[in-house]
């Protein structure tokens, strides 16, 4: 017999954005029923090629086949009328809008909207049923838990008829419990006969769910691979062109005097939403403390009251002892405090900024950059320099605006201003957010060595395995609020119970009841 036609084949696609050779000329087949990885560093040409697939980008040249058939692929339309869905990274749902209002938007057709309503329920109702994805329908999105609004995602694609279902980075902003539960779900959408393209950084996932792992490496496809076969180290070298140390290596820590101390800690959101609930927590010289949780339970808040961005309700901020009557950016930094934001983009970096500018951003007062109160172009660009070195970024160019350089390269110019600064407090939000394989590791290495300097810093991240791999003690935050502190040898899934705000307390609630 004749062996079934590929799901998704890409024949020779080729595709440039000026300079920049995106994908260059790749092969690659899916088999139908199966759920196929693809890797690789930011820059690689991954996003790029699934975009041409979605028809967001159109090939410069190249065929692309769906089920053995030649298909023009315009525009999202075009996908999803030839059965291939995508969930973004980012949701693309009306948050005001219910479950069910999502699901039908765009899909109505020429029916009457009260009859259209009627029957996506009942389809939506058996889809739920059958995947094990069941989804309160008259409830605005806006209200509903990440996990959650991730099968609306999927249930959306699947009532369009998806047959191919492209998964980008999916569960960056699940709690290890949903991302067990979307990885039980994948399986069952593949013993239907579903076809799952996962697009994630991260090897582990690769290796529990995949059946093929494709790797790309700047712009070229390098190799596909049984995944069972290969194992996440020779993935990681393929991945960067060298061997790449996946475990953080790191010693016991002496910490030392608190540098850091918080105290009742309050603050609310731009639209008077309470966000930060009465949190106490202390960080010691010496020492990398770690926030862990899902994103929206007030980390951002925390880090932006601390920075001296947010204004406070309520409650006491001391660096080294005093108290901080009320914390300005600019004073703190004279303090030798130092911030590393969560959105290196909105707050990180001026993007149509030269990389020498960004750099300085915020130590412009400084009498070696701006002796007469006037900057030294010569020795603002001989910082640039001795940063970039430092730092390992590509291009070595300080006149190169922040938008050209990748996502790994922006983060590590962000890191470069506050490290190479030599503060004493550092708090870090997201410190690999968006970033490569190769780039995670030097951002690691770099994060011990200030630690193992006598630093305190304070680190949140939504990676939990990152959270537990550079933290000395780990603080796990729900609904504002700091539920526990624990071992970052902690078991996953306690912490993940934790971050979903299921406490010893919670338990013994649940069980009265």
């Amino acid at each position: 017999m004749n062996a079934p036609a590929p799901a998704i084949e890409l024949k020779s696609i080729d595709k440039r954005f000026g300079a920049v050779h995106a994908n260059k000329a790749i092969s690659l087949a899916i088999q139908p029923g199966t759920i196929h990885g693809i890797v690789g560093e930011n820059g690689a040409g991954k996003s790029t090629l699934m975009s041409i697939l979605y028809g967001f980008y159109q090939a410069d040249s190249g065929q692309i086949f769906v089920d053995g058939t030649e298909r023009k692929i315009a525009r999202p339309s075009d996908a999803i009328a030839a059965g291939i869905g995508m969930v973004h990274q980012h949701f693309m749902l009306v948050e005001p809008f219910t479950v069910l209002e999502n699901v039908v938007l765009g899909a109505e057709g020429g029916a009457r909207l009260d009859k259209g309503l009627a029957a996506a329920r009942g389809a939506l109702e058996n889809l739920g049923k059958a995947y094990n994805m069941s989804v309160p329908l008259d409830t605005p999105v806006a209200e509903l838990p990440v996990g959650v609004q991730q099968r609306v995602e999927i249930l959306k694609a699947l009532y369009r008829g998806a047959e191919v279902l492209i998964l980008d980075e999916p569960t960056g902003v699940l709690t290890p419990s949903e991302a067990d539960h979307l990885f039980r779900v994948l399986a069952q959408l593949r013993s239907q006969g579903k076809t799952i393209i996962l697009i994630t950084h991260k090897l582990r996932e690769i290796m529990a769910i995949t059946d093929k792992v494709s790797v790309m490496r700047r712009g070229e496809l390098v190799g596909t691979l049984t995944t069972k076969e290969t194992t996440p180290a020779a993935l990681a070298e393929m991945m960067v062109g060298r061997k790449v140390l996946l475990k953080v290596s790191k010693g016991a820590h002496a910490p030392g005097p608190v540098a850091l101390e918080v105290r009742d800690l309050s603050a609310a959101d731009d639209r008077k939403v309470t966000r930060l609930r009465e949190v106490s927590f202390s960080v010691r010289e010496g020492e990398i403390v770690g926030i862990a949780g899902v994103a929206g339970n007030g980390q951002s808040e925390l880090l932006e009251v601390l920075a001296g961005i947010r204004p406070r309700t309520a409650g006491e901020i001391l660096i080294e002892g005093k108290l901080v009557p009320r914390p300005d950016p600019a004073q703190l930094r004279h303090a030798r405090f130092a911030h590393v934001p969560e959105d290196r983009h909105r707050m990180g970096l001026v993007m149509p900024f030269a990389a020498s500018e960004n750099i300085l951003l915020g130590y412009q007062d400084d009498p070696r950059l701006s002796p007469r109160g006037f900057l030294d172009r010569q020795a603002v660009e001989a910082n640039c320099d001795a940063n970039m070195t430092a730092f390992d970024v590509r291009p070595h160019d300080a006149a190169l605006r922040a938008s050209l350089f990748s996502g790994g390269n922006q983060q590590k110019l962000v890191l470069a201003r506050e490290m190479e600064r030599d503060p004493k407090i550092m708090i870090v939000g997201q410190p690999t957010r968006g970033v490569d394989i190769g780039a995670i590791e030097f951002i690691h290495k770099r994060l011990i060595a200030m630690r193992d300097a006598g630093k305190a810093i304070l680190l949140v991240s939504v990676e939990l395995d990152e959270i537990r791999a550079l933290a000395d003690r780990v603080l796990v935050m729900f609904d504002g609020r700091i539920v526990g502190e624990r071992s970052p040898q902690t078991d996953e899934q306690a912490l993940g119970l934790l971050m979903a705000g299921v406490t010893g307390e919670t338990r013994e609630k649940e069980a009265v009841a």
